[in-house]
């Protein structure tokens, strides 16, 4: 069968809309193809910066002949119904319809259509000057003489030549004939820029994909990468050194060569006292370039006679628990776990240089010195004093800082220049004192539920300080390459903090939490704020728990995303995410559909994993109206959120593989322990899973079954059961189980035992099974039927403490 070959050129496409535009190019092609009664076999798009490719295969030569009938009014239908039917169907005339008959509606006007199949190459000369014209950019451009004209082309870079052939392998594809705005299709394409930049002329897929590799052009993305990564780690590798690989720099550095070469470039050494992360976001962000690391064995110390990355920081040596606090590719884990940054960059050029690429890493290496020269001023900056002191004494007096530590100075200035975090929410500054209190409100339950020996700080018992910390809490080894005068220690060594610490430790962390977006590298970097305010903190000596707050408090940000079990970086984290949540919950900024600007629905998944992952007993009601407190909010709002916090625990718990039915049964409007509804969902599980929860499922339906439906006729239920009316050993046997139930069950919850609260309960399995074999519930006696049905409440109670067993299906 037929393939279709279509390529569009043009200049230089941005990278990150290449692959969406090639996919856009293949669904309008195909959809198009199918929609004027063609089919295909399988369909591939390509791209490169400078040209987007299509390859269609097993294309029919000719859409299929059509005959349709449509059905029109009754012949005596009115004038204006037959004109709407003849409108529909094309015909110009009545007469042109043919009258059908049926025995019970009459006679009343067919049209019989008939459609003959029409050549592929006319559908696609038709189709693709459209899907061009109409082409989903996302930004495009006019270019020349004719943009002046209304209604010119427009594309992302000026469109230069299209190339579309058609035909089957046996035989010579013929050119699919259009123009648009003067660029008329073909069979000639243009290779490399600069390599090979004469015409080439191509006929089918493969020997354009053949003549296209000739020429120095790659076609595949895919391969592109492929050839990228390989040769960055062989290059690096050759000289020593591991990539620091970057998927989504990969992916940009494909779009934007045709012929990569991979080469290296340098720069002093100097620039590895700037923190890792900061080097590659230099280089990534603004030369497009993959960083390298010095590989160390396991032999090897955190330091070692080479600059080490992130050499203002100093160690904290042996120190297990902390990598897990500071994630990423900080200069503290850097030197525990992972390997430090060299002074190597690998760079991908798109020709192939006469001198081996030498100019090219040469002058690489020229802006990427001076881009770091910037980070090195911004790094060094940040750590000293601000030029305004003198106007920030109030706002220090206001939060308790230290005017002689530099991220205190800028937390000061944060609040001093009254930055808005929303116009209906209030400063930055008014926002931190709330984190600050509504964190230390949580602080005492997070300390409760969270032991010192169980949280990231905590890889030894409480208060023995690590192996590598002297008595002052500094390290035994000495940091080189310190910016300051003096070596930054850690506050209170290397030791876990103490219940007692913690409330403390919580209300400092809350205070520098948001202190880096004042610093120049945040302000340089946004998407480092957190793992700088952790890095700033540890050089001013703070705690190592509140040094990991600064960065924690903003996890998770995803379900992917781990969750903080430092004590410290959960009530912080908690506390900035319940403030963000009640703040736009009371000013009415709730996510609507699919709109959620806040992420809103992202906070509140965050706080259902830091709490049921950490294992935190926590009643969100009393903490959501403190929370209100500081913005007017009334039950209405507490319950409307609670509500939305319901929904994104169902999310949560329906991913972990829990049952709807179970979830809904557990969880009633009042329910705020999320940790509680957990456990119930697991308990009642593990239950029905058992003969005896199925069973005892199944009578207890019925049991609720019968009451709703004699509720719902109004029959009179006793509001006690009355052990003299029965009449049956069954009933006798059923309600002194049930007493029995209802006792145990009632205390087991209260102590939290849900599993035993549902062994409790399956102990009515038998009672229940004989009562509806040997009872009748509706009694010619009211009396006794209105007892008996006050037993089935009684069993509906019983069950009820646990779950809504009329919910579960099953």
């Amino acid at each position: 069968m037929p393939d279709l070959l279509l390529e569009l050129r043009s200049e230089e496409i941005p990278a990150r809309m290449q692959r969406k535009a090639a996919g856009d190019l293949r669904k309008m092609l195909t959809d198009g193809l199918v929609e004027a009664g063609l089919t295909y076999e399988a369909a591939r798009e390509y791209w490169t910066p400078r040209r987007l490719a299509l390859d269609v295969r097993g294309l029919t030569a000719r859409s299929k002949d059509i005959r349709e009938e449509i059905k029109g009014p009754s012949t005596t239908a009115p004038d204006q119904a037959v004109q709407g039917f003849l409108r529909k169907a094309g015909l110009s005339s009545i007469a042109e319809a043919h009258v059908h008959s049926d025995p019970k509606k009459g006679d009343f006007y067919v049209a019989h259509i008939s459609k003959p199949g029409r050549a592929a190459e006319e559908i696609i000369a038709e189709l693709v000057p459209g899907i061009i014209k109409n082409f989903p950019w996302p930004k495009s451009m006019r270019w020349g003489a004719a943009s002046a004209k209304p209604g010119s082309l427009r594309w992302v870079r000026p469109l230069q030549s299209i190339v579309c052939t058609f035909g089957p392998e046996t035989e010579e594809p013929v050119v699919v004939d259009f123009e648009i705005d003067g660029i008329r299709s073909g069979n000639v394409t243009y290779g490399h820029r600069f390599h090979a930049p004469g015409t080439i002329t191509v006929r089918r897929f493969d020997d354009y994909v053949a003549k296209l590799e000739a020429a120095k052009v790659v076609l595949d993305a895919d391969r592109r990468k492929e050839i990228i990564l390989a040769d960055a780690r062989n290059v690096a590798f050759a000289n020593g050194l591991d990539l620091v690989e970057d998927e989504g720099l990969l992916e940009e550095v494909s779009g934007l060569v045709e012929w990569p070469v991979v080469l290296m470039g340098e720069f002093e050494q100097d620039f590895l006292t700037i923190p890792a992360e900061v080097i590659r976001l230099t280089i990534r962000a603004n030369q497009k370039c993959f960083v390298t690391s010095r590989p160390t064995s396991p032999l090897e110390g955190e330091m070692s006679a080479k600059p080490t990355e992130g050499g203002a920081v100093p160690p904290f040596s042996q120190r297990e628990a902390l990598p897990s606090a500071l994630p990423g590719i900080s200069p503290s884990r850097g030197e525990i776990g992972q390997s430090p940054l060299s002074d190597r960059f690998i760079l991908v050029a798109n020709i192939e240089a006469k001198d081996g690429g030498k100019e090219i890493a040469y002058g690489n290496g020229k802006v990427v010195r001076a881009r770091l020269s910037d980070a090195l001023y911004f790094w060094k900056t940040d750590q000293g004093d601000l030029p305004d002191l003198g106007t920030l004494q109030e706002s220090a007096a206001k939060f308790e800082l230290d005017l002689k530590k530099p991220l205190d100075q800028r937390m000061a200035r944060l609040d001093h220049l009254n930055v808005t975090f929303h116009a209906k929410l209030g400063t930055q500054g008014q926002r931190v004192a709330r984190i600050k209190r509504l964190a230390e409100e949580l602080a005492p339950t997070v300390a409760k539920s969270i032991s010192p020996l169980e949280g990231e700080m905590a890889g030894r018992p409480e208060g023995v300080a690590s192996a590598g910390a002297t008595h002052s809490g500094i390290s035994k080894r000495e940091e080189v390459g310190t910016p300051r005068e003096t070596t930054p220690s850690v506050a209170s060594g290397d030791i876990s903090p103490s219940r007692g610490e913690i409330t403390a430790l919580v209300a400092r962390a809350a205070v520098l939490a948001k202190a880096d977006l004042q610093t120049e590298v945040v302000g340089e970097f946004p998407e480092l704020q957190g793992a700088m305010g952790c890095k700033y903190a540890l050089l001013q000596g703070e705690h190592p728990s509140v040094a990991a707050a600064a960065e924690e408090h903003y996890k998770p940000q995803g379900p992917s995303d781990r969750v903080p079990t430092d004590p410290v970086s959960v009530a912080v984290a908690l506390a900035d995410k319940l403030d963000t949540l009640t703040g736009f919950w009371a000013i009415d900024e709730k996510p609507t559909g699919s709109k959620d600007p806040f992420a809103l629905r992202r906070a509140a998944l965050g706080v259902v994993r830091i709490l049921i992952e950490n294992r935190i007993r926590l009643g969100l009601t009393s903490v959501f109206a403190n929370a209100f407190a500081s913005f007017a909010g009334d039950a209405a709002q507490i319950s409307d959120l609670l509500g939305f916090f319901h929904d994104r625990l169902k999310v949560y718990l329906r991913e972990s593989g829990a049952r709807y039915d179970l979830i809904d049964a557990v969880i009633t409007p009042q329910s705020d322990d999320l940790l509680q509804i957990v456990r119930r969902v697991e308990a009642l599980g593990k239950f029905l899973d058992t003969e005896d929860g199925k069973n005892l499922l199944a009578g207890t339906k019925r049991a609720a079954n019968i009451l709703a439906a004699e509720e719902k006729k109004k029959t009179r239920v006793a509001e006690i059961v009355e052990p003299a009316l029965f009449r049956e050993d069954a009933e006798k046997k059923l309600s002194a189980a049930v007493n029995q139930a209802e006792k145990e069950a009632g205390q087991a919850i209260q102590n939290e035992d849900f599993s035993a609260a549902m062994l409790t309960l399956s102990v009515l399995r038998e009672p229940v099974d004989s009562f509806f074999e040997g009872v009748l519930v509706n009694d010619e006696d009211q009396a006794v039927r209105a007892n008996r049905l006050a037993l089935l409440a009684r069993i509906r109670a019983a069950t009820d403490q646990v779950a809504d067993f009329s919910k579960i299906v099953g």
